[in-house]
């Protein structure tokens, strides 16, 4: 294991709430409501083990073609989060942030990140980025978009990175150093498609609800016996 290898920056995608209700015969909105807890599990294992940043893939752009039982059903799990979660994301010291485009996102759910966002806004340990209603095509094109704005007529790479989601409105988040997928699947689905160019990935078929801390060490320590390259040789 290569010393010192521990991941700055830890994005996920958090997958499998579905399937893994439909293995227990249970409503979809119940494998949500687990992978809520889940994620809770992450976040607080993250803050302990010294990561800087925890990136997780909340709700896509896509994800609307949904049903709107279950859309609405997720939104409102968000709500029940922040609702039960506010004291002890501050007693852990983590900064929420999110990532995505809010016109669309129901106000009852907008309006608790947003307050999420500004009670934990002071802490410095953990940051941890939602991303919801977040679509990396989209993040990109958007970016583009507000530099032609600008009149920008030659554009490098760093503008394009400043103009992301994850670039100057939240201080600039460094690149994953490793994306997770959870449940077997083995895609990025279009999330941080700029941001995982050289990012290291590892994949589990555990699905996301039954994601705990033993399951995310090991996953970390995958990334640690590796040698990025960045392209370049070893």
């Amino acid at each position: 294991m290569l010393e010192n290898n521990m991941p700055k920056h830890v994005a996920v995608i958090m997958d499998g709430n579905g399937r893994w209700a439909k293995k227990k015969n249970l409503p979809r909105v119940m494998g949500h409501n687990a992978g809520m807890q889940a994620m809770k599990r992450i976040v607080i294992a993250s803050s302990q083990m010294g990561i800087k940043y925890l990136t997780v893939y909340a709700f896509s752009t896509e994800n609307w073609k949904r049903s709107s039982e279950e859309v609405g059903g997720i939104f409102n799990l968000l709500v029940k989060y922040v609702n039960s979660e506010l004291k002890e994301l501050n007693d852990n010291n983590v900064k929420v942030n999110s990532i995505g485009d809010y016109e669309m996102v129901p106000k009852s759910a907008k309006d608790k990140l947003e307050a999420l966002i500004d009670s934990t806004k002071e802490n410095d340990g953990l940051i941890f980025n939602i991303a919801i209603n977040y679509g990396g095509r989209a993040e990109i094109v958007r970016g583009v978009n507000k530099l032609i704005a600008e009149g920008k007529v030659e554009i490098t790479e760093n503008d394009i990175a400043n103009n992301l989601y994850t670039g100057n409105e939240i201080g600039n988040i460094p690149d994953p150093d490793l994306l997770i997928r959870t449940s077997g699947e083995q895609r990025i689905s279009n999330f941080l498609l700029w941001q995982c160019a050289y990012s290291e990935f590892v994949f589990t078929d555990v699905l996301w609800p039954d994601m705990d801390k033993s399951e995310f060490i090991r996953l970390i320590d995958i990334y640690k016996n590796r040698n990025r390259r960045y392209g370049g040789r070893s």
